[in-house]
């Protein structure tokens, strides 16, 4: 198993441009693929510590790196969905 830093996350550094795609539309995009990435490093720690079980790895080491990996992950998914949450609020909040 490789170890990827954190830079493997995909995190975009700018804003899409507005061709072809309204801004809700890039919007989504982000929002699925960032959901899509999380699913599939939460189904790699599945599949490291099923194939463990099943005999087919010995390193135990794989298991906690593959686990720990999908664990930062979704806790950085957490915390970005308490901030956009904590966003609309204030925005909702406002009068105009």
């Amino acid at each position: 198993m490789t170890i990827s830093g954190i830079n493997s996350i995909p995190i975009p550094s700018s804003l899409p441009s507005a061709a072809g795609s309204t801004g809700s539309d890039a919007f989504s995009n982000i929002l699925t693929k960032t959901i899509d990435n999380l699913q599939s490093v939460q189904n790699e720690a599945n599949d490291t510590a099923q194939k463990f079980m099943a005999g087919e790895n010995d390193e135990i080491h794989d298991i906690a790196l593959a686990g720990q990996q999908a664990e930062l992950t979704f806790e950085l998914g957490l915390q970005v969905r308490n901030k956009v949450v904590n966003a609309y609020q204030e925005i909702m909040k406002m009068q105009l």
